[in-house]
């Protein structure tokens, strides 16, 4: 049974059970400064209809993305969602499905969580992959931690731009490890090879990559992971999972690890969020990557069955031989992508990635001609790019918000200059949506 303190007097005796003499005693380190001292002003309750319509109004002042031409990007893009992903994930045996701990009543969430692997294991070149990391930011630094364990080592060299939110992650998970996190900058935005050559040493665990980076911009991913392997780190690439339609996947620049940000699989950019964190490695690493994978068997009939085949979390084994307390592998984004993939195939996503390319070059083209405005690197981009402005990027954003246009990403918000617009161009934008974004431009300055 639980007590409930109903008097004072069982309130005093409560407060005495546990060793103190008021309820203040409880609030010490909380500074006087921030306490609330006149309480709470809660209007008088309503009824549910009134309620209803309050909150309606509420809603009606947000512009939902649907309803306008969206270039935003920076990790969360807006392409396109068959019908069929929402149909199929919506289903009650997958919406309301939980952890499958038990193997003969969650058949169907084992083989959609093994296609899932197989899928991201052909598409990044990696021999095996986990049910899904919270998002790329997650999975970075679960890399990170995998890399520092695999070596004995305490560094983490981070080359070029990444986006900043992850590296944040990486070095929040980290600190608590005494892990150092360095990073080499940037030239022409794409990771500087001289000083990345000189960050290294044999106290290096991994180098990062994010590629297309943070700018868009296309790296050298094969020269970084020879300076990695020369120190025998580590090479972990972070990449847009539909530029692997058509770039060469991560395993033959020598990637040891490949995580990505699964978002652009079907899944809705939602306010950014609940995501899905890619996570593949080459076997050597299979009994230090996160979370769990599932595997194909036979029973006893010699009938095919799926089964949880490493589980390296605390839940699942002694904390001291666990890899990671990662909860959760976000199991319904996990399999909108898996649906996703599976209706567009190879040639779907090739031709997804193709027109990302085409249509992200010509508004590009088109905006470097236009007045006061420039591309920001003279480097190869996959679908996004920066662009310097004659007025901060921010300026560019309120005004062009206003006519229905989500222009992008100003940077001055993420810690860059305040006069770089962040550019996203999927394979939903139009020639004439574009066109309009470029008359936009124009009449801001």
């Amino acid at each position: 049974m639980h007590f409930i303190p109903n008097t004072d007097d069982d309130r005093k005796e409560m407060l005495r059970s546990i060793g103190v003499s008021s309820f203040e005693e409880l609030l010490k380190d909380i500074p006087e400064t921030i306490r609330l001292r006149d309480g709470i002003s809660i209007p008088k309750g309503i009824s549910e209809y009134e309620v209803l319509r309050e909150l309606q109004e509420f809603a009606s002042r947000n512009v939902a993305a649907g309803e306008t031409v969206s270039f935003m990007g920076a990790g969360a893009y807006d392409h396109f969602i068959p019908a069929a992903v929402g149909a199929i994930i919506s289903r009650s045996e997958f919406s309301t499905a939980y952890t499958p701990y038990q193997a003969e009543v969650s058949q169907g969430t084992l083989q959609a969580i093994y296609e899932y692997q197989t899928m991201i294991c052909n598409l990044t070149g990696m021999d095996v992959a986990n049910a899904s990391m919270y998002d790329a930011g997650s999975a970075l630094a679960e890399a990170s931690l995998l890399a520092a364990g695999h070596t004995a080592r305490k560094q983490i060299v981070v080359s070029g731009k990444i986006h900043p939110s992850y590296l944040d992650v990486i070095r929040t998970y980290c600190e608590g490890q005494d892990i150092e996190v360095v990073q080499t900058p940037a030239t022409a935005g794409v990771a500087n090879l001289e000083r990345l050559r000189a960050a290294l040493s044999d106290r290096t665990a991994a180098v990062i990559v994010q590629n297309p980076n943070f700018y868009g911009c296309i790296e050298n991913s094969a020269e970084i992971g020879k300076l990695a392997h020369a120190v025998e780190a580590l090479f972990i690439v972070a990449v847009d999972p539909i530029s692997l339609g058509l770039l060469r996947p991560p395993s033959e620049c020598g990637a040891d690890v490949v995580v990505g940000e699964g978002q652009v699989f079907g899944n809705p950019q939602s306010f950014g969020g609940p995501y899905l964190g890619i996570f593949a490695v080459k076997e050597p690493l299979l009994r230090r990557i996160p979370g769990r994978i599932s595997g194909v068997t036979v029973d006893a009939e010699g009938k095919r069955g799926f089964v949880l085949t490493v589980q390296t979390r605390e839940q699942h084994i002694r904390r001291e031989k666990a890899t990671s307390n990662i909860c959760t592998n976000q199991g319904l984004n996990m399999l909108a992508a898996t649906v996703y993939l599976s209706l567009l195939g190879k040639q779907g996503l090739q031709e997804v990635a193709r027109l990302c390319v085409q249509k992200s070059h010509y508004l590009s083209t088109a905006i470097a001609a236009t007045p006061r405005y420039r591309i920001a690197f003279p480097q190869p981009f996959f679908k996004e790019f920066a662009i310097e402005t004659s007025v901060p990027a921010q300026e560019v954003v309120s005004k062009l918000s206003s006519k229905g246009i989500l222009s992008g990403v100003a940077l001055d918000s993420l810690g860059d200059k305040k006069n770089l617009l962040l550019v996203a161009v999927t394979e939903k934008r139009t020639k004439a949506e574009m066109d309009a974004f470029v008359s936009a431009l124009r009449g801001v300055v």
